[in-house]
């Protein structure tokens, strides 16, 4: 029962991720607005890390399967992107770099 309603806490906060997407029509996904949603509610200890602790390890230790749909959608839209891999390889190199330097500065300000 105890991962029953720590899997519903989780799936709460992604449909109203979901709903408040729907409602607002923004163009982020309700995943995300979800997540951060999970987020902020941790972060104000509303959820307590130990309310949902099992189902995120579980999630956590089978994340591989979780991007088996991802590597099927990658794999139907080859034509598109053998068109178009300078232009991925050039953003995900840019934004690697960009991810890189934002997160050492972070760490380098919160050392200070």
């Amino acid at each position: 029962m105890k991962l029953i309603s720590q899997l519903g806490i989780i799936l709460l906060l992604y449909f109203i991720g979901e709903l408040i997407v729907f409602i607002l029509q923004i163009k982020i996904p309700g995943s995300i607005i979800g997540m951060l949603l999970l987020l902020v509610s941790l972060q104000l200890n509303i959820i307590k890390v130990e309310d949902i602790k099992e189902v995120a390890t579980f999630f956590l230790n089978n994340m591989l399967i979780l991007f088996i749909p991802l590597g099927v959608g990658l794999a139907s839209q080859w034509d598109l992107i053998s068109k178009e891999w300078l232009a991925i390889i050039i953003s995900i190199i840019l934004s690697t770099f960009i991810v890189l330097l934002t997160v050492s500065l972070l760490i380098r300000k919160k050392k200070e």
